[in-house]
């Protein structure tokens, strides 16, 4: 297992305390501040955990998942899985998105679901929270930690740093896919994602804008030098505007997002979560 980009360090082994060992997995409707009612999945942490630190004992990971996404899809559960090797984790559904209510607004008012779910883990009694985010999720956790705060550390893999991107063809596709009626359409019946037809007003702020408002919070940008979606400008203003509190992990080889992201790398995700929130 590697610190960080490189270097190998040993594994070993915690037990957790025994009020987090009886918690039980954990499925139930959250209900925002606006009104949605949001699908949340919290999964304990492993009875015996392997890293290459010890864990902290109150250590809580929040899933974002990317657009089209949600907490059953099978790339999302196995994330979550990954991180119970280091801590608790809870997923969920944006609106708009699987099980949840209301209309995707593409990570505008998603910082609000993202909210509901990180109070949600803190009542649960955990006293570190971690947000890690995909993509859309990605601009999401950053624009929750500089609006909102209350976590400990942030990790945002293949985000955008800025809105209305079309550099790319899977972003023409994305664009066609929330402005055109048919493509709502495909949205709706072929990829169980509900999507608001109204434009932001106003604009929200942007993921480099808010990558610049959440220090002192540890913040981990992660990105593939191979991502389909959104080239290495995009992580590389992000690491600009987030400064001396920001660390940038370009990822040779690696695609966009949550399909792209191996086990190495979510172990390598845990490490730095559990060194940066402890």
């Amino acid at each position: 297992m590697s610190d960080g980009p490189a270097g190998h360090v040993a594994r070993s082994t915690f037990r957790p305390h025994s009020e987090t060992a009886r918690r039980r997995p954990l499925r139930e409707h959250l209900r925002t501040s606006d009104g949605v009612r949001i699908d949340f999945v919290y999964d304990p942490p492993r009875l015996v955990y392997e890293s290459s630190r010890p864990p902290c004992r109150d250590l809580a990971f929040v899933v974002a998942h990317g657009f089209t996404g949600d907490a059953d899809r099978p790339h999302i559960r196995r994330i979550a899985a990954e991180f119970t090797r280091y801590g608790a984790v809870a997923t969920f559904s944006f609106r708009g998105h699987g099980a949840s209510g209301g209309r995707s607004t593409v990570g505008d008012r998603e910082v609000l679901d993202l909210a509901a779910a990180v109070d949600r883990v803190r009542s649960l009694g955990y006293a570190r929270v971690v947000t890690v985010g995909f993509s859309m999720g990605g601009s999401v956790v950053l624009r929750h930690a500089a609006l909102h705060g209350g976590v400990d550390a942030v990790v945002s893999v293949s985000s955008p740093a800025r809105w209305y991107y079309r550099g790319t063809a899977p972003m023409r596709r994305l664009h066609w896919l929330v402005l055109r009626p048919e493509g709502r359409l495909v949205g709706r019946y072929a990829l169980r994602t509900r999507i608001h037809d109204r434009d932001w007003d106003p604009v929200p702020l942007s993921p480099a804008e808010a990558a610049a408002r959440i220090a002192p919070v540890p913040l981990l940008i992660v990105h593939g030098d191979s991502d389909g979606y959104f080239p290495l400008d995009h992580p590389r203003m992000l690491a600009e505007a987030a400064g001396d509190h920001g660390e940038l992990w370009l990822e040779p080889g690696m695609g966009h997002a949550e399909h792209a992201a191996t086990a190495e790398l979510l172990c390598r995700i845990g490490d730095w979560a559990l060194s940066r929130a402890s």
